[in-house]
């Protein structure tokens, strides 16, 4: 996922960032989000507080004395809703005598966000015998930088900062931007410091013997009541439950591994945090920090990777897109009537038309998906109300995909960016180096991916399976014709005897990519291709050449353009390696699932059990951990569901909620799971709760039977 521009902005991967996320902390509350180092400090180094894709807050920096505390831990908590670090002084004066000891004093900053606002509270507490005079500074400031100034985008012109202004104990910071936008930041503290100036503010600590000092800041877009020890609580409680009750949707889950179910409860958590709530419903934003914002594609994944035991998300998502769906034709947007949005964004720079991203198309998988998103979703869940009110985008999708997805008519679905300042890659691998011919060449567009065949096989199914039960069986001839000659395009123009494999895209000169890429792992999710080519595709993906030991790469090792510290070409994508393992099982393969499993929980394990949004795909090495992807996002939505697709590819699961039916096929457990259960999982109107226990070797599934609903064990 990348919305860079290559001419316009650095490459994918190349942003302005200078500090590893991994060593970075993500909190967020709908369009407000923060990333700091373990100090809890914030740089200005591709970090920052974050409101509506502008940075309102560029520099946020605790000092003691003149030094940052040492640093003694971080963290994020596990339901995502406080950052805490730890730290200790360094040597300070002692009033009117020698430097003191260090570590001798506790400093602890806590913050979190609530209603779009950060609350933080530093605490120094005193261990020593003695008097200790402890000078704190708080260093701020905000340059209302777009995210896509952030990310490296060089700008021949900006708005006007107006003058800071200075009370008491605040300070407020204001941008005017070329959109003609006020945009403002408010920094406050509960206590007036003994000097305070736009750029920090100084207070004086005296700490008798086991005394402590509390100093409670907050910061947002707006003034707010002075801080205070009563309002960072009542926030903080707020924003606790809140987080609760977004973790409570769906079934639970939990089996019989501490670990595993830590990574269970990550993932929930990351999916809560990552969760906005738009007036359509629910949202997952894609990730942080690039992506904290509605895209398209990323969304769907994630909805199909929770449907088994959360499906009210897809809802929400199904809702948002259909609401925002192109009306006219615009090359500068890649957008054509009933093409479904790839992203949108809210700063400056998309608001005057710098960047085509305030709401734009330029991705020719989402419209299908989107399509697949709602026939998955009426099959989970039997809800054909949502599909009849939907129904007219629906149609608005298909057509673009027939009229305008085709741009040679020769029945393949391909993409062109209309202008330079969009994508050049629009499916999923969308950097700029992500397609190309055996030889390294880059193709002539327009290109045709071979994922992208599958998915509009799976958008025409869909299609001719709602017009069927609506009754328009001349339109269900229609598109089911068209899904199998969609098949026999794909089966006829990417097979590749020769390798036993699919090749990766046809160029606009008809030419074959014969490049083994992951991406026909996406064929066998939606069940493209013939049975014995399925299991060849599935066979070739386990092997040493795509499998690292921790999950698939996104290039075979050998092929041209092979990187393993690429954005796309060689590196581990989660969701990637989920979709393809979700559909090896489709072709029969099971243990091979179960091996992928198990190589995602360590992955995770290593990532303190949250995975990110890709790793390096170096294979694995007896002792050494998973290399990182330094400006990875994490957290990051469809790297957070992965494990739920792979569950439910292991566990051979799936629910029919119009048929009040849970089919179960050869259920597998994770390596070292003994049992697992899925609690209250919803079907139809009811409820069933399911136990899965290894007994002898054997997989052995209990339940309670419910009246109405069929569970069938095969």
């Amino acid at each position: 996922m990348d919305d860079l521009a290559p001419d316009t902005l650095s490459e994918a991967g190349q942003t302005g960032e200078a500090r590893s996320p991994n060593r970075l902390f993500a909190l967020k509350d709908k369009d407000t989000f923060i990333v700091a180092d373990a100090f809890g400090d914030i740089t200005g180094e591709g970090d920052g507080l974050f409101h509506n894709d502008t940075r309102i807050l560029s520099r946020f920096r605790m000092l003691l004395g003149t030094s940052q505390p040492s640093l003694l831990s971080a963290a994020i908590g596990q339901e995502n809703v406080f950052f805490t670090s730890n730290g200790a002084n360094q040597a300070l004066p002692y009033p009117g005598g020698p430097m003191g000891p260090p570590g001798v004093l506790h400093v602890e900053r806590r913050r979190f966000l609530w209603d779009e606002r950060l609350y933080e509270r530093v605490r120094i507490v005193n261990y020593s015998r003695d008097v200790v005079l402890a000078p704190l500074t708080l260093e701020y400031g905000a340059d209302f930088r777009d995210m896509f100034e952030v990310r490296g985008a060089k700008r021949p012109r900006r708005g006007v900062t107006l003058p800071p202004e200075c009370d008491g104990r605040s300070v407020r910071f204001r941008y005017e931007g070329l959109d003609y936008v006020e945009r403002a930041s408010v920094v406050a503290f509960s206590d007036a410091p003994w000097r305070i100036s736009p750029q920090k503010a100084d207070f004086m600590c005296s700490l008798n013997p086991e005394s402590h000092f509390e100093l409670y800041i907050e910061v947002g877009a707006h003034a707010g009541l002075t801080p205070s020890r009563e309002r960072f609580e009542a926030a903080a409680t707020r924003a606790r439950w809140d987080m609760r009750r977004r973790r409570r949707h769906g079934a639970r889950l939990r089996s019989s591994g501490r670990l595993f179910n830590e990574w269970l409860a990550r993932s929930r958590s990351d999916i809560a945090l990552l969760t906005t709530r738009l007036e359509t419903g629910p949202y997952p934003y894609a990730g942080i920090p690039w992506f904290s914002t509605a895209f398209g594609r990323d969304a769907i994944i994630t909805c199909l990777q929770l449907l088994w035991f959360e499906p009210s998300l897809a809802k929400g998502v199904l809702t948002y897109l259909a609401a925002h769906q192109a009306e006219e034709v615009s090359s500068f947007r890649d957008a054509a009537p009933g093409k479904i949005m790839h992203e949108t964004r809210k700063g400056e720079m998309p608001a005057v038309g710098e960047v085509p991203f305030a709401r734009y198309y330029g991705g020719v998988d989402t419209t299908p998906l989107f399509i697949v998103l709602a026939g998955a979703y009426a099959e989970r869940t039997g809800d054909y109300e949502l599909i009849d009110a939907l129904w007219p985008a629906l149609k608005r999708a298909t057509a673009w995909i027939e009229r305008f997805g085709d741009s040679t008519g020769d029945g393949l679905i391909d993409y062109a960016r209309g202008e330079d300042s969009g994508l050049s890659n629009q499916g999923w691998k969308d950097s700029e180096d992500s397609v190309f011919h055996a030889d390294g060449r880059f193709p002539k567009g327009p290109i045709a991916l071979v994922e992208v065949q599958g998915y509009a096989y799976g958008a025409f199914r869909t299609m001719a399976d709602f017009a069927q039960r609506r009754g328009d069986m001349e339109s269900a001839h229609h598109w089911r014709g068209r899904a199998e000659h969609l098949r026999d395009a794909v089966e006829q123009r990417f097979w590749m005897p020769d390798k036993g494999f699919y090749g990766m895209a046809i160029d606009g000169d008809g030419e074959l990519c014969t490049v083994l890429g992951s991406n026909p792992g996406h064929l066998l999710f939606v069940g493209l291709p013939a049975p014995e080519r399925g299991k060849a595709v599935a066979e070739r993906l386990l092997s040493g050449a795509f499998s690292t030991g921790w999950g698939l790469r996104t290039l075979a090792a050998g092929e041209a353009r092979f990187n393993p510290m690429s954005y796309h070409n060689g590196s581990v994508w989660p969701h990637d390696t989920a979709l393809c393992v979700q559909g090896i099982a489709n072709y029969g393969e099971r243990e091979g699932v179960v091996l992928m499993m198990s190589h995602l929980f360590e992955t995770a394990a290593h990532f303190e059990m949250r995975l990110p949004e890709l790793f390096c795909g170096f294979r694995r090495a007896a002792g050494e951990p998973p290399v990182a992807y330094p400006v990875a996002c994490l957290p990051q939505a469809w790297a957070a569901g992965a494990v739920f697709m792979m569950l439910q590819a292991c566990l051979g699961l799936k629910i029919k909620g119009a048929e009040r039916r849970v089919e179960i096929h050869d259920p597998r457990l994770p390596i070292g799971i003994d049992r697992l259960w899925v609690e209250d999982l919803r079907v139809g109107p009811h409820r069933i709760s399911l136990g899965f226990e290894d007994v002898d070797g054997q997989i052995k599934v209990r339940f309670t039977p419910v009246e109405g609903v069929q569970v069938v064990v095969s």
